[in-house]
């Protein structure tokens, strides 16, 4: 299902969510509480529903759903869009407050996914803008992957036209696409299985079939 408020959109099937047709990336339980926001909504959902609900059978104090809250916040604007969104209820919990539009995924996936390309990193999703991007463990590169088996620039990837390549700087451990170490630029093609150092990422590529892939462990 494609849901639709404001300049946002949330595909819940691929778990991605865009503004003004960027995507913006959300942790784990920001993205399940902003689902059970949406479920529910107009309904306001208890402080402890929803704890229960994004830490199932685990002790959790209630600072931390108010840190996750401010991540979804910050996610869908600043504090006073946010809250447009978000809605507190004081002594009970929280609710969505905006009008949502529902429209089946299939028949708007290219509407709801503008194409792009985009690193998994376990469960953090690194959007690969077009253009020549290098991706290293130092700070000014344009995908930072803060590992040290990662050199500082480790490698660039470049996107035209939708298409993708990938070649390594002179790493010290190696890129890899498919367990093939790299001695040239490659073409990367969507469930790409990439490895810089140890830290293994799968590439994709907006699809409505997009299915998750695990990512083997180092």
């Amino acid at each position: 299902m494609i849901l639709r408020f404001g300049d946002f959109v949330v595909d819940s099937d691929a778990r991605l969510l865009y503004g003004s047709g960027k995507p913006i990336h959300l942790p784990p339980k920001a993205f399940n509480l902003l689902l059970a926001l949406l479920d529910e909504r107009p309904k306001v959902l208890s402080k402890e529903d929803l704890m229960e609900r994004l830490w199932p059978g685990t002790y959790v104090q209630e600072v931390n759903l108010s840190n996750v809250i401010g991540e979804l916040r910050a996610a869908l604007g600043n504090r006073s869009s946010g809250r447009r969104y978000i809605r507190t209820v004081h002594g009970v919990g929280y609710a969505f407050a905006a009008d949502v539009q529902e429209e089946p995924a299939a028949a708007n996936a290219n509407a709801a996914r503008p194409p792009t390309s985009r690193i998994i990193w376990g469960t953090t999703m690194i959007a690969v803008p077009d253009g020549a991007t290098i991706i290293g463990r130092d700070e000014s590169a344009g995908i930072v992957l803060d590992e040290t088996t990662v050199s500082r620039r480790h490698a660039q990837i470049t996107v035209r036209g939708g298409e993708a390549t990938l070649e390594d700087l002179g790493s010290q451990n190696g890129t890899w696409v498919n367990e093939s170490r790299l001695d040239g630029p490659v073409a990367l093609a969507d469930g790409d299985r990439v490895r810089f150092g140890l830290v293994h990422v799968i590439y994709r590529t907006t699809s409505p079939a997009m299915t998750t892939i695990p990512i083997p462990q180092a």
